[in-house]
């Protein structure tokens, strides 16, 4: 659980701080380019941070990955390079497995079913544990829900049966689309828009803005809102960088990136609704899925086989699912 600061401190209280460090210059990856909602937040981010602290902590977001990809960021802010990355939990996973919790196919009933668990002791057990790793989240950022789109629609897991699904190359991706019968075809993602055209994969998964902005929704029929996957976004920061601030400072800046985050989350929804209403425009029938319990059901021996070779894990995941 990231704590909630409400960002009341004011430049000038916090130069009152007899704890006041020197003011700090921080660098932030993002690898998101102009009219993408976190780019947009994390620029928001930015000028929260320096009107909180007055001055004292300034932050410089470099969009569009043009301090690396998102690996090599991912260290850097560890060992402190860069101070701020915008990061997805997915690629968090490998460094920290209390991370790979939002990896595991319907962990989360909804959206607001994840942030309601990020927002509890299992977050606090995964921010923890970042932050030991040297990736101090602040704020959590909605990245959508993974569905899968193909030329029939898939509102059950014998609907994936036989299919040739392309995801990202993941064991637990790979295993997920198996345990529903199906071909999984991990392949890169510049490659998806042909072999969709061609046949050479009869489905595929993405949020809906995805789904929409690479022009997927022109070589598939049907989007099935399974949300099998839904894998969180954070600003997080180098936990050495933040450790030094004052309590005052540390307040302030935690305080910007929860609205920041706030704001992020409004611009997702806001996209997420425009690109339903233009795919939906282009013929695409949208499928609403009542009730993901027998895809949920399926995944049994997904979660045993990730739990047998993960047990230490398994207080985690139980606590996930347990949560309202």
């Amino acid at each position: 659980m990231i704590k909630k600061i409400p960002l009341l401190v004011t430049g000038a209280l916090v130069a009152l701080s007899l704890n006041a460090n020197a003011a700090e210059s921080w660098k932030a990856w993002n690898i998101h380019n102009d009219g993408h909602p976190n780019t947009a937040a994390m620029d928001r981010f930015s000028e929260l941070a320096d009107e909180a602290t007055g001055g004292e902590v300034t932050v410089e977001v470099f969009h569009g990955g043009v301090l690396g990809n998102q690996p090599d960021a991912l260290e850097q802010v560890r060992l402190g390079a860069i101070e701020v990355g915008n990061f997805n939990l997915g690629p968090i996973g490998p460094i920290v497995k209390e991370a790979n919790l939002v990896s595991l196919p319907f962990i989360f009933k909804s959206v607001p079913h994840m942030f309601r668990v990020l927002d509890g002791e299992a977050g606090e057990t995964i921010a923890d544990a970042m932050s030991e790793a040297g990736i101090k989240p602040l704020a959590w950022f909605d990245a959508g829900a993974r569905s899968f789109y193909a030329q029939k629609p898939i509102n059950a897991p014998a609907d994936v049966e036989g299919l040739k699904i392309r995801v990202m190359n993941n064991d637990l991706y790979t295993s997920m689309i198996s345990a529903m019968g199906g071909n999984p075809s991990p392949m890169a993602f510049s490659e998806v828009q042909q072999a969709l055209k061609t046949g050479v994969v009869d489905g595929a998964e993405n949020n809906l803005p995805s789904f929409n902005n690479v022009g997927h929704y022109e070589v598939t029929t049907n989007y099935s809102l399974s949300e099998h996957l839904i894998i969180p976004e954070c600003i997080c920061v180098n936990t050495a960088k933040f450790d030094a601030l004052s309590a005052e400072m540390q307040d302030a800046v935690r305080g910007a990136a929860q609205e920041a985050a706030v704001y992020q989350r409004e611009l997702w929804e806001v996209q997420t609704g425009e690109a339903r209403t233009k795919v939906e425009a282009a013929g695409i029938v949208v499928n609403e899925i009542a009730d993901k319990g027998p895809f949920q059901e399926a995944m049994v021996s997904v979660y045993d086989d990730y739990l047998s070779a993960n047990p230490d894990m398994t207080a985690l995941v139980d606590l996930a699912r347990s949560t309202d």
